[in-house]
């Protein structure tokens, strides 16, 4: 019993992958942008293009296609594109190239369907040729009818005529354009450009005519911006230079508020001490009004009354003193008159003795000075008159010396310089050794021979000095003997020194 189940139910398995394998091999499915075209036994539409069509055309749906009796193709219904180049003449006789795209596809109802499939059903790839064909002699149609300008400046209706020139025939190829645009115009002559320089100047000129208005306003705007600037920045240097010093005074106070309330502080405790000082002042004099005045004046009363009293007893007393001392007085002053009178009587006879004595000796004084004197001034006298003469015998001893030197040295130049250099000899002898006082180190090489001719060296200075001394001497002579104008000298006597 369970052999017969298993193999009904191994005869239904099989039996359900039949039937799928043969769904799978039967059933086909159009894909959204595709459409399925079947053609063969029974393969037709319900519809009233089917008597025309004699073929079936499944779009977006499934179908069983009879194997072996019947045949499935796929028409592709999604975008194409393709590229237009194109060499045309326009109505100005200028040859342009213009290259552009066109976006088609099969149209979606049945009657483009078919037709495109009537077409292009086994040469699907072959679609862009015949775009590119048909767009290419209408564009050149149109384009032959048109000027540069309309090209460039009116593409939309270049795209629109050419639409509107390829519809029929897009129509019975069963397609639809989707878009046509023109994306570029090119001439090998360079109208376009030509035609572009005098705008393309135009603007040119605009742009810098505007760019150095641009500029200007800019500076302006830039030096408005600046001096604004440099006024606000002098506004806010102002304000902050018054709220500084607002600030300083506001710093001033509240450092003086310190000393400030210090000082009122102490104001007060010096007002507080015053006032204290006063009390103690007041009570200090109450204490001396009760405890030392009212005595005192009590005590005052009675000295007083007590000296009144002892001053008219002493004042009594003293008047009989003054009495008895005035008589006594009188009488010594009698006393003293006389011996004073006696006195100057003896005084008076003293000093005019004196007197005669003094007149006497005076006299004999002053005979004595006056004798002094003109003797004193005889020896003064007399000295200056010796000084005087010995003065004047010394001048003219000179003057002779000097005289007879200079006639000598007339006579016998060479004879008075020799004796002078003579004299001298030892000071030129030191002087001529200095030379070897500042030789710290002397290296002679001829012996005792080369200090000999140092020395000689040395000493013969003096005969350098000598041959200087009677030339200048003879020099000196000439001047003297060669008068003004060549005339001789007059003769000078020895009494003229």
């Amino acid at each position: 019993m369970s052999t017969e189940f298993l193999v009904l139910g191994g005869a239904i398995v099989v039996a359900l992958v039949v039937v799928i394998l043969l769904f799978k091999a039967v059933w086909r499915v159009a894909e959204p942008n595709e459409a399925l075209i079947i053609s063969g036994l029974g393969a037709h539409t319900k519809t009233e293009l089917a008597d025309s069509l004699g073929f079936k055309i499944v779009t977006g749906k499934g179908t069983a296609v009879l194997p072996g009796f019947q045949t499935a193709r796929r028409l592709r219904l999604d975008s194409r594109a393709a590229n237009l180049q194109v060499s045309c003449v326009t109505q100005q006789g200028i040859p342009v190239q213009v290259r552009g795209v066109v976006i088609y596809k099969v149209g979606d109802d049945f009657a483009s369907i078919a037709n495109a499939a009537r077409r292009f059903l086994d040469q699907q790839d072959s679609m862009n040729g015949a775009i590119h064909e048909l767009f290419t002699g209408h564009l050149r149609s149109i384009i032959g009818n048109l000027t540069v300008e309309d090209l460039i400046l009116n593409r939309e209706r270049l795209t629109s005529e050419t639409r509107s020139s390829a519809a029929d025939e897009m129509s019975k190829l069963g397609l639809v354009v989707d878009s046509l645009q023109i994306q570029e115009i090119d001439d090998e002559t360079g109208y376009i450009t030509n035609l572009g320089k005098p705008h393309a100047a135009r603007i040119a000129a605009s742009a810098r005519i505007a760019e150095a208005q641009r500029d200007q306003e800019a500076t302006e705007a830039e030096q408005i911006a600046a001096a604004n600037k440099a006024s606000a920045l002098r506004d806010s240097q102002i304000k902050q230079a018054s709220y500084q010093a607002e600030i300083d005074e506001a710093q001033a106070r509240s450092r003086q508020a310190g000393p400030l309330s210090d000082a009122s502080a102490r104001q007060e405790v010096v007002v507080q001490e015053t006032r204290a000082a006063e009390l103690e002042a007041q009570l200090a004099e109450q204490r001396l009004q009760s405890q030392v005045r009212k005595p005192a004046d009590a005590k005052a009363y009675e000295t007083v009354t007590l000296s009144q009293a002892d001053r008219d007893a002493r004042i009594a007393q003293a008047e009989a003193e003054a009495r008895e001392t005035e008589l006594r007085a009188v009488a010594q002053a009698s006393q003293v008159k006389q011996a004073a009178a006696a006195e100057a009587e003896s005084v008076r006879l003293r000093g005019e003795a004196a007197a005669a004595a003094a007149k006497a000796t005076g006299v004999g004084e002053a005979e004595a000075a006056r004798a002094r004197g003109m003797a004193e001034a005889d020896a003064a006298r007399a000295r200056g008159l010796a000084e005087a003469e010995a003065a004047k015998a010394k001048g003219l001893a000179e003057a002779d010396a000097i005289r007879a030197r200079s006639e000598a040295l007339a006579e016998n130049q060479e004879a008075v310089i020799a004796q002078q250099l003579a004299e001298s000899w030892p000071q030129i002898v030191e002087a001529g050794a200095k030379a070897f006082g500042n030789v710290d180190h002397m290296v002679v090489l001829n012996g005792a021979q080369g200090i000999e001719e140092m020395l000689a060296k040395a000493l013969t200075l003096g005969g350098t000095g000598l041959g200087l001394a009677r030339t200048l001497l003879a020099g000196a002579n000439g001047v003297q003997q060669t008068g003004v104008n060549g005339s001789e000298p007059p003769a000078k006597s020895l009494t003229d020194n």
